[in-house]
């Protein structure tokens, strides 16, 4: 799981231990971005249909707050491939959108320039 996550996100990677609601041991792991070429290298890897999949459902992928959620199945995750997630089972990434100012709206915008640019720069499968 650690080498897909890094293949993702790169080398960054925290972690902690938690316990389920039914006492299993779950481990958490973390990585924070910061930079807009991170940004740009975690997006690039996704594939044209889940892009697609974002920008159709951008509504439910930002909230009132400006932040953006993407559930990703792990199973798949951990077989090199991106698919939303439809359990519990989950790589969740999760992330403020800059917005200026911090509205839902400005935010979706900002998001769909950033797909439409990567598609752009052919940075995108």
């Amino acid at each position: 799981m650690t080498e897909c996550l890094e293949n993702l996100v790169g080398e960054n990677i925290e972690y902690e231990i938690a316990e389920s609601e039914h006492g299993n041991r779950i481990v958490i792991f973390l990585s924070e971005m910061k930079k807009q070429k991170e940004f740009i290298s975690l997006f690039s890897k996704l594939d044209d249909d889940l892009l697609k999949f974002i920008v159709d459902d951008i509504d439910n992928r930002i909230d009132d707050d400006c932040v953006f959620y993407l559930r990703l199945d792990k199973q798949d995750f951990v077989q090199g491939r991106f698919k939303v997630a439809h359990d519990g089972d989950v790589v969740s990434i999760t992330g403020k959108v800059m917005s200026h100012p911090a509205r839902k709206e400005i935010a979706k915008k900002n998001v769909l320039d950033f797909i439409s640019s990567l598609r752009q720069q052919g940075t995108n499968p």
